[in-house]
């Protein structure tokens, strides 16, 4: 049998592919905002799983330090090692900023890790690419490949110079940041200590005070003046738990003797994922429903237009008697076909532009198959206004005028 759909498109084959090629890049945007969703969630646990912790404790009543801002003293590690359960815990801050190459500066996530760590590696980045790790106390450091930096380079963070010794891959945080790891003690003054001038106009407003000039009181200037220019901070400290103790014990011993907030590593990640990323997820949503209204929109429109330019020709098809259902399956082969075309034109424009893209894009193979679906049904609603259209034609237009 004759295929009409098949007739009618080499008869119009080129308005049919380059309206094809357009819903296919509409339908490659669709797919990436369907990755850069997938790749934050990735993102994010990665984040986690590269921290090596099984749990992370935070100041009290605070989300974690990915989350909000976190503060302990830098000595909680000690006694947290000391806690039944409790395999290995070490120290870590972060700080989100600009860090600069020269006249170049690169948006990026410093984790300060404790350097001489007894037991290796517990916050470090787990591999490297290049280099080595960290061996020093201070300006040393080792970056992830995304910043753009190579080994040997020299770069800023707040008064200081570093050395990147280590190049790693994969290494972002929550927002796909990449990671840059120092020394802690260099990450802690990095992060809390004030710049030249605000130490100084704070032991100026110190001198000034009358409260502190008391002759009775020895040593207590020199004691607020010292305590402006040292750090005892740390954001987070991280914790293994040892084998045979379930996580959710350990960190109900920590909240209740120590009285911190602990969070498990699937506590966390609903933390990253669900209140992190949510207001975004919802974003990506209302593009993925805006894009598949302007792709169904589209498909209508060319396969109404497809559809007018013959109405004579279905008349007549009507008039030797083709039934309704053979025009209706004609249209609807149409719809199919450029929704198919749209399909794979999409499918291999994000494949090849999504390594191109600032942020991480992770195109998963169910995502593939439930778009291919969607798209399907979408030209299935599309082609069902041109089949009203085309079976309400009477053949006698075939011998009109």
């Amino acid at each position: 049998m004759i295929s009409l759909a098949g007739r009618d498109i080499l008869h119009s084959w080129g308005k049919f592919v380059f309206t094809g090629i357009g819903l296919g890049l509409l339908i490659g945007v669709t797919l990436t905002m369907a990755g850069v969703y997938r790749g934050m969630v990735d993102d994010g646990r990665a984040l986690l799983n590269n921290s090596g912790a099984d749990m992370w404790v935070v100041q009290r009543g605070t989300l974690g330090p990915y989350a909000e801002a976190s503060n302990l003293n830098d000595d909680v590690y000690r006694s947290l090692r000391a806690m039944k359960g409790v395999s290995e815990a070490a120290n870590v801050t972060y700080l989100t900023m600009q860090v600069r190459k020269g006249a170049r500066d690169v948006r990026a996530m410093v984790v300060g890790i404790a350097t001489g760590h007894p037991n290796g590696t517990l916050g470090w980045p787990p591999y490297l690419v290049a280099g080595r790790q960290i061996t020093r106390g201070h300006y040393e450091a080792v970056a992830d490949i995304a910043t753009g930096f190579n080994l040997g380079d020299q770069i800023s963070i707040r008064r200081n110079t570093y050395q990147v010794v280590g190049l790693t891959r994969r290494m972002v945080s929550s927002s796909g940041d990449p990671m840059i790891f120092v020394p802690l003690k260099d990450a802690q003054e990095a992060q809390f200590l004030k710049d030249n001038d605000a130490i100084w106009q704070g032991r100026h407003r110190t001198e000034n005070n009358p409260s502190f000039n008391r002759p009775n009181v020895p040593g207590l200037l020199d004691a607020v003046i010292s305590s402006q220019s040292t750090n005892t901070f740390v954001n987070a400290v991280l914790v293994t738990v040892k084998q045979g103790y379930a996580q959710r014990d350990v960190a109900e011993a920590i909240r209740r003797w120590k009285r911190l907030t602990v969070y498990t590593k699937a506590e966390m990640e609903e933390i990253l994922v669900g209140k992190l990323i949510a207001t975004s997820a919802k974003q990506i949503a209302m593009f993925l429903v805006i894009l598949a209204v302007v792709s169904a929109a589209i498909v209508a429109f060319i396969i109404y237009t497809l559809t007018m330019d013959k109405i004579r020709e279905i008349a007549v098809l009507k008039l030797i008697g083709t039934r309704n259902r053979t025009i209706a399956a004609m249209i609807l082969q149409q719809a199919l076909a450029l929704g198919l075309i749209g399909f794979v034109v999409g499918k291999i424009s994000a494949t090849y532009a999504a390594p191109y893209f600032p942020k991480y894009i992770l195109l998963v193979p169910m995502d593939s198959i439930a778009g291919f679906f969607a798209v399907m049904i979408i030209c299935v609603l599309a082609s069902t206004v041109a089949i009203r259209i085309a079976l309400k034609v009477d053949p006698a237009e075939a011998i009109g005028g």
